[in-house]
């Protein structure tokens, strides 16, 4: 008989399609049934399940959480030891008490803590209480972060050891995500069909998808033509449908709602746009780079040092006037769109394919499972557990 796979238990506060979840769902796709997978949402919310292969050794555990802390580390505690996971990976701050439970008063099994940024609250500044209980809660954990603002955050502010940080940049499976056929200037003659600008986001406060229809109304006033596309779904749906009715944009504006697989939709934009309060490494400008799109983003995490070059000066502030100022001559220009976009399609392929991700996550939650089972060479054998080639 075969030995069992390795067991990860994961920990989201939500697992509604996002960035986080779509990024996991790939590598648990990619890796088969090399790993077995639990899976948590403590929002009850599993919409991202629909992107995990059938193939996959995956069950979803129920583990109520109420509004108590000391409650939930007892509950969270008991859930660890019954499911008795090789590695615990949570996710964001949404999941620190499952942190807390696996720590006190002893740590029961290995963990992995991924940090990709932060909501609304702490958009401007990092909330104090919520510093020491990083410092204090992941100081023994493997912490993996997805952004340079990120390991520095953790580095400096977080004050972590640096031998537990590791930065993982998100990957995309480049033969996926890729540029139209052809070039969307040839196929729109004499400019019969206005530019498409397009946003794919999770319509939630700190996304601030309002500048960016502010940003739109500011330039329907100056006559420039133009499409806009919002792709995705959330809380704030019915107030920015609202919006878009007060600025008199009904005509231009449409709400796509959530795709299971966005990789078309790219296809068929002329211009990604980015209005977000805060951010680290955004998933959507990786995809809009892969698909061979300018991207006019405000100046929020490792924005500025993801895209090319060539598209910086496309960059804007967090205000309406300075994303108009971002989109404007993308619109006047398709040819400055096509260049740009070949460029960031360039720097995708050097810097963000998927591969060199999926093996690094391999690596580390193997290395985990090494861990819990007193494994310290590195023959990939796991006491009866056997890790297969990432």
């Amino acid at each position: 008989m075969s030995a069992q796979a390795p067991l990860v238990l994961s920990v989201f506060a939500t697992f509604a399609i996002g960035g986080p979840q779509v990024r996991f769902a790939a590598v648990a796709n990619h890796h088969g049934r090399a790993w077995r997978h639990a899976i948590i949402a403590m929002d009850g919310r599993y919409h991202c399940a629909e992107r995990l292969r059938s193939e996959l050794d995956v069950t979803f555990p129920e583990v109520p959480a109420s509004g108590s802390v000391l409650a939930n580390r007892a509950a969270f505690r008991h859930a660890l030891r019954r499911l008795a996971p090789d590695v615990l990976l949570t996710h964001n701050w949404g999941s620190i008490e499952w942190v807390m439970a696996n720590m006190a008063p002893h740590r029961l099994v290995p963990h992995v803590h991924i940090e990709d940024g932060f909501g609304p609250e702490e958009a401007t500044t990092q909330l104090r209480r919520r510093v020491l209980a990083r410092r204090l809660l992941l100081r023994r954990s493997t912490v993996v972060l997805p952004s340079r603002t990120l390991t520095r955050i953790a580095t400096e502010v977080w004050r972590l050891p640096p031998a537990q940080l590791h930065y993982v940049p998100n990957g995309l499976d480049l033969k996926h995500f890729r540029p139209a056929a052809e070039s969307r200037a040839r196929t729109r003659p004499d400019r019969a069909a206005p530019p498409l600008i397009g946003t794919v986001a999770a319509l939630r406060a700190e996304k601030n998808l309002s500048r960016l229809l502010r940003a739109a109304r500011l330039l329907r006033d100056e006559g420039l033509p133009f499409r806009l596309a919002i792709i995705g779904d959330g809380p704030e749906r019915r107030p920015l449908e609202a919006l878009t009715a007060e600025l008199r944009l009904a005509d231009c504006v449409t709400f796509e709602g959530a795709q299971d697989d966005p990789a078309q939709a790219y296809r068929d934009l002329d211009i990604f746009a980015l209005s977000s309060d805060t951010e680290q490494m955004p998933l959507s400008v990786l995809e809009a780079m892969a698909s061979g799109l300018p991207v006019a983003a405000t100046r929020v995490g490792d924005v500025p040092s993801m895209i090319a070059e060539e598209n910086r000066p496309y960059l804007a502030e967090k205000d309406d006037a300075s994303l108009a100022a971002a989109l404007r001559p993308l619109l006047r220009d398709p040819d400055m769109r096509q260049n740009i976009g070949a460029a960031n399609r360039l720097k995708a392929e050097r810097e963000y394919d998927a591969q060199v991700m999926f093996r690094r996550y391999h690596e580390l939650l193997g290395k985990q499972v090494r861990r819990r089972v007193g494994v310290s060479d590195a023959s990939g054998q796991v006491g009866s557990l056997s890790l297969p080639a990432g």
